[in-house]
């Protein structure tokens, strides 16, 4: 599979990266809520954990909707 990749246009494989990324981040914001929800029931021992969950998972969120560029060479 990595020879595959190697042959597609460099933009492409920008393309597929920056696509995997922004679906990595919205499950890792999605897991976040979750959780959040998980102390929110009582189902795990809260100190504090789901609204720094939220803000986390907001935080990623908004880093995925400003469109920043990643740094450095793909």
């Amino acid at each position: 599979m990595l020879a595959e990749w190697n042959h597609l246009p460099e933009n492409l494989q920008i393309a597929l990266s920056r696509e995997a990324l922004q679906h990595a981040v919205r499950i890792v914001a999605t897991q976040a809520e979750v959780l959040a929800a998980e102390f929110d029931n009582g189902t795990l021992r809260d100190r504090g954990g789901s609204e720094a969950l939220r803000l986390f998972a907001a935080v990623v969120r908004v880093g995925e909707d400003t469109g920043l560029e990643p740094a450095g060479h793909g």
